[in-house]
């Protein structure tokens, strides 16, 4: 893996694939789809990471808005659902992107459906020079297909870019066997080789995404974001969450 050194530490990753699910987003105590406090809090952690000198990517879902599979079961068509998921993660990602400019970081939002008037159209070579200068580059719309999650996404995006690592930020510390908000006896994994997570069906990312990313040779890590300079501790190689490679 590619090293740095910045503010005079080494830093154990260059260049990251930040995953966020949009309910990431979502507020606590006011239910908004996109809480103030915790939109802030999130950027903040991108900017500290930023600052060190981390080619910084995001890849954010829309299900604090709109979830295509949940919208099946109310009526919607798949494709229909798929699509308008995609643009839910286009709200998302422009709130991140506002945010962040606020915070004095530079910022582009790259679309996977043409939609030029607000983000460029993702072009691989033009996002590879963002972060060659210094921006830090939201994707969005997912891969622009149905029926592929923003898991999958992730996966694609790194792997393009030839991402370090991906960092997928969740509510919970890392992988367990089971639910630990069901079962009290549940146990966290520190280390996961993709065949052990796809054997066990352990559901952190779709078989897609862990097929993708065993395939190019990408790790993940899982961990908990509302854990205070989780993404800094990670890239400064502490241990934290659960990491999943070959």
């Amino acid at each position: 893996m590619r090293e740095t050194k910045s503010a005079g530490s080494a830093l154990k990753y260059k260049r990251v694939i930040l995953k966020l699910s949009g309910e990431v987003l979502r507020g606590g105590k006011s239910g908004d789809p996109i809480d103030s406090d915790t939109l802030f809090q999130v950027c903040s952690q991108v900017r500290e990471i930023h600052q060190l000198g981390v080619q910084v990517c995001v890849v954010i879902g829309g299900g604090n808005i709109f979830r295509g599979l949940n919208g099946e079961k109310r009526g919607v068509d798949r494709l229909t659902g798929d699509y308008m998921g995609m643009l839910a993660t286009v709200i998302n990602g422009l709130a991140l992107m506002d945010c962040l400019e606020k915070m004095g970081v530079s910022t582009r939002v790259q679309s996977a459906i043409p939609m030029n008037q607000i983000a460029e159209p993702f072009i691989l070579r033009r996002a590879v020079r963002h972060l060659e200068k210094g921006r830090v580059v939201i994707f969005v719309a997912g891969t622009g297909n149905p029926y592929f999650s923003t898991d999958t996404t992730a996966a694609l995006r790194a792997s393009e870019m030839k991402a370090d690592i991906i960092m997928k930020a969740t509510k919970v510390d890392g992988i367990y066997d089971k639910d630990p908000k069901k079962h009290a006896d549940a146990v966290r994994y520190d280390h996961l080789t993709f065949i052990e997570a796809l054997k066990q069906r352990l559901n952190v990312m779709d078989s897609t995404a862990f097929s993708l990313c065993m395939d190019n040779n990408v790790p993940i890590l899982v961990f908990d974001l509302h854990d205070e300079h989780a993404i800094r501790k990670a890239i400064s190689g502490q241990k934290i969450g659960t990491l999943v490679r070959n």
